[in-house]
């Protein structure tokens, strides 16, 4: 086994005493073999897992042999950074990131395997919903009684677990779109390979089928990847335990690093059993306990810990810190939602105005979105600043999917989804039955919607004027795609945005939601301006998370407990401690035990969010959906220890009724009832006079980052003609150059 003095020419040597505990050095010096570490909230984990790769790389194993994967790209990065940091230029290489962008990365090596072109696109939700309706129009399935989400969610599921049409048994089909369920999932493998596209599942999924069919491939990637890490392994799915353990079987090398007892996504198909069978899986496993906690205070950990430890599946670990106990988890008891609004809104101004706290480091962290309404209302009436975590996503407003389509089609003209979307956006008077026209032809030929229309010009199967508008549409997208050569991302998008008349639509459009739309199409061609190629942004929108987004403005945050995941803050608010509401009781009804644990483990996540004050709250009545149903408090009330809570009641003297410890694990306890951020300034889109938009004029000497210098020969709005040194004559967009 190789030994972290190997280190000791780097000052990562130094560090470990100075910067790691006894369990974390344990974690970071083994090497060679399987390891699971067990990393309680708050212990340190990605200090460990970056440690560790620091010393992979020091004992003389080159970056590329090095794979390591996690969730989502703001641990990734954090990881990337931290492991610079460490070592420097000798991380280069490095196969670190998301499972999704692993998978992509492989996929596009070796896409022929499995029918695709390495050009394939990554579709979205959205996308996905509309190739499951065309599939259900073309097969006369009714959407008004068959859920095309519902469909979607079964072939998602599918992919999770790792199984492709032809491993789909009897067993596994789910009795739906009479019994054609599994004939939809054909048919959409089947047009996505048309489309030369990839869903999310497809990116591991394909790579499964690439490994199993092709042995050679398989061993390749095992030979190179001689160290694998994986960061959150009780998150993982079925699909990527697979992929995992056919990248990992041959070396054996691999340091799973999770918390079996922060396993809170089962709903989406992660199976906290792949932790727990770690030890099975990889005979002869070291197991690692992280459980010296860097962040919450005594009281906090005590009352996660005793929380937990009323869950049977779980490895066991208890959590503790060497710092002062802190103050006591603040239980209160308020007579309804509305109260319990008013008393977190209270405690925010107190800590906010008395104790000159930080809005960024409070979070009100809720079982159900249902329960935002009532703080958003009062958080409203009192001029106190928060933000809805989880919302609409910028990537996902209609008008910057519009101009990402524009691009996605001047990139892969293949992908009809996204030409299918802004053929007739903005209106050029193309209807439903041209578009059927174009649909089977596509179908009758197995080719894109961008061929098809191709070919029915060439066959003049269009009326005049259509013809004409489809063909200049053509034209424009291969013109666009040889623009994208000599322009910068932000460049090149602007102006396919200008030319479609996608600007002008909503620049003459009268409605207040206008705007709004022109300031988010700018911010996008400000965000472009971070990207070299369209490529690596098409990449970035496809992979990006709800949390890598969190805007970072002085803000109270509201959000899921199932999206706090992963952060922490200073102040957290648990409200809804009730039983129907938290554990949730559908959770019960639908997996009983299983729910159950699942609940306790979010309810042991959000207490561990906080560093310093946490507020538990439970109502004696509730509006749920407009109706007030009454409620007892959460079993997980009961189960914190009395030592640990300060309770202050806030009824007038009314006594909650306290749930019975001798019901069953599962059994059910519940009554029945009686702006995204202001955009940076940017030239507006049209102005007129003797100089362009940005001040130049004829005979202006400019540079420009792509081009070099040049001078201004004509100008027309923000469009200057300018002659460029070695380069020629081009056309760009005013604000791209500056004056020299």
């Amino acid at each position: 086994m190789k030994n972290i003095d190997t280190m000791h020419e780097y000052n990562i040597s130094n560090s470990l005493s100075k910067d790691l505990n006894e369990a974390q050095i344990d974690a970071v010096k083994q090497i060679d073999g399987p390891l699971l570490v067990l990393a309680g909230a708050g212990t340190g984990k990605t200090k460990v897992l970056t440690y560790r790769i620091a010393n992979i790389l020091m004992s003389g194993v080159f970056p590329s042999q090095i794979l390591a994967v996690t969730f989502t790209n703001k641990a990734a990065k954090e990881m990337s950074n931290r492991v610079v940091s460490l070592v420097g230029e000798r991380s280069e290489g490095l196969w670190l990131g998301t499972f999704h962008s692993i998978g992509s990365r492989i996929l596009r090596r070796h896409a022929e395997a499995v029918g695709l072109k390495s050009n394939f696109t990554i579709i979205d939700t959205s996308d996905q919903l509309r190739l499951i309706k065309q599939i259900f129009s073309d097969h006369k399935i009714d959407e008004k009684r068959w859920d095309p989400k519902k469909q979607l969610h079964i072939i998602n599921t599918w992919k999770d677990r790792g199984l492709t049409p032809d491993k789909v048994t009897a067993n596994d089909i789910i009795d739906f779109a009479g019994g054609k369920s599994l004939e939809i999932y054909e048919d959409y493998q089947s047009r996505l390979r048309t489309l030369n596209a990839a869903d999310f599942g497809d990116l591991l999924l394909h790579n499964i089928t690439i490994f199993n069919d092709n042995p050679e491939i398989l061993a390749d990637y095992q030979r190179k990847f001689q160290y694998i890490l994986v960061d959150e392994y009780q998150d993982t799915n079925v699909g990527q335990y697979l992929w995992l353990r056919l990248l990992a079987q041959k070396n054996k090398n691999i340091c799973c690093v999770g918390d079996d007892d922060q396993s809170i996504y089962g709903w989406r198909g992660a199976e906290v059993g792949n932790i727990l069978r770690f030890e099975r899986d990889f005979p002869g496993a070291n197991v690692v306990r992280l459980e010296r906690n860097y962040r919450s205070t005594s009281h906090i950990l005590s009352a996660a810990s005793n929380l937990i430890s009323k869950n049977s599946d779980r490895l066991g670990k208890t959590l503790w810190t060497e710092d002062n106990e802190g103050d006591p988890i603040k239980l209160l008891l308020t007579w309804d939602d509305k109260e319990e609004a008013k008393q977190i809104a209270e405690e925010i101004e107190a800590l906010q105005q008395i104790k000159r706290h930080s809005l960024n480091n409070m979070a009100i962290l809720v079982r159900a979105s249902f329960q935002t309404r009532a703080f958003e209302e009062c958080f409203m009436n009192r001029g106190i600043p928060y933000k809805v975590i989880g919302g609409l996503r910028f990537y996902e407003r209609m008008e910057i999917k519009d101009i990402i389509s524009y691009i996605r089609v001047t990139a892969q003209p293949d992908d009809s989804l996204a030409l299918e979307r802004i053929i007739n956006t903005p209106k050029r008077g193309i209807g439903p039955t041209t578009l059927q026209s174009i649909y089977e032809t596509s179908r009758l030929y197995g080719i894109s919607m961008f061929e098809s229309i191709k070919l029915m010009l060439s066959e003049d199967s269009f009326k005049p004027k259509i013809a004409k508008t489809l063909s200049d549409l053509i034209k424009d997208f291969v013109r666009w795609g040889e623009l994208v050569k000599d322009m910068t991302v932000a460049e090149f998008t602007e102006t396919i945005a200008k030319e479609s008349g996608y600007i002008s639509m909503w620049k003459q459009d009268s409605s207040l939601e206008a705007q709004g739309r022109l300031d988010n199409i700018k911010e996008l061609f400000h965000a472009l301006e971070e990207f070299e190629t369209i490529e690596e942004f098409l990449e970035h929108v496809s992979l990006i998370s709800d949390i890598d987004n969190l805007n970072q403005d002085n803000m109270v945050s509201i959000m899921t407990l199932h999206a706090a995941k992963g952060l922490e803050f200073d102040t957290v608010f648990l409200p809804g401690w009730e039983e129907g509401t938290f554990p949730h009781q559908r959770s019960i009804d639908e997996s009983a035990k299983t729910g159950l644990e699942e609940e306790r483990r979010l309810a042991y996540v959000g207490i561990t969010r906080a560093r310093k004050n946490l507020y538990i709250l439970s109502a004696a009545n509730r509006r749920i959906y407009g109706q007030y149903q009454s409620s007892i408090p959460s079993r997980f009330i009961e189960e914190l220890p009395q030592e640990n809570i300060e309770k202050i009641n806030l009824n007038n003297g009314f006594n909650f009724p306290a749930p019975s410890s001798n019901f069953e694990d599962g059994a059910n306890y519940s009554p029945k009832p009686s702006p995204y951020a202001p955009t940076k300034k940017t030239t507006s889109f049209s102005k007129s006079g003797k100089t362009s938009p940005e001040g130049f004029s004829v005979g202006t000497k400019v540079s420009h980052t792509k081009f070099g210098n040049g001078i201004v020969l004509n100008f027309s709005g923000d469009q200057l003609e300018i002659a460029f040194e070695g380069m020629g004559i081009k056309k760009v967009i005013d604000r791209y150059v500056k004056a020299v």
